[in-house]
């Protein structure tokens, strides 16, 4: 089984900063793509940013320039770096991940292989308040 688990939120005033991580753990063989989703009440959920094994970053219109997503595949690990927050930033963020594990092989599979799934965090808060 796979777990993500996410940590880092809290409650900053506007401008402030603060770090999300989100580890993936437990029978993981490659976590691949990584994103960060965030759901406020009354609102769509809206992703926030993603990387790709390689790193590459892609972000929402509405956190360009002030938020920062990378990762450590060493770790199973991904961040994301929110600066300059805003009280609209206020929400639930939610870590999704595409992670593989290795299934040994058996009659019908010579060699082990990878079974890919994906992933959801239980989510850290993050309020931006006075």
């Amino acid at each position: 089984q796979v777990h993500l688990v996410e940590s880092g939120g809290g409650v900053v005033h506007p401008g402030g900063s603060l770090t999300l991580s989100c580890v993936a753990s437990g029978n993981v063989f490659r976590v691949y793509a990584m994103e960060w989703h965030r759901q406020a009440p009354g609102k769509q959920r809206e992703l926030v940013a993603r990387t790709t094994r390689d790193g590459s970053p892609n972000y929402a219109d509405s956190v360009k320039g002030r938020f920062t997503v990378s990762r450590d595949n060493d770790k199973n690990t991904v961040y994301l770096q929110m600066n300059s927050l805003k009280p609209e930033d206020t929400a639930m963020y939610l870590c999704r991940a595409v992670v593989s594990i290795m299934i040994e092989g058996d009659q019908s599979h010579y060699s082990d292989y990878e079974q890919t799934n994906e992933y959801w965090g239980q989510g850290t808060r993050v309020t931006v308040s006075l």
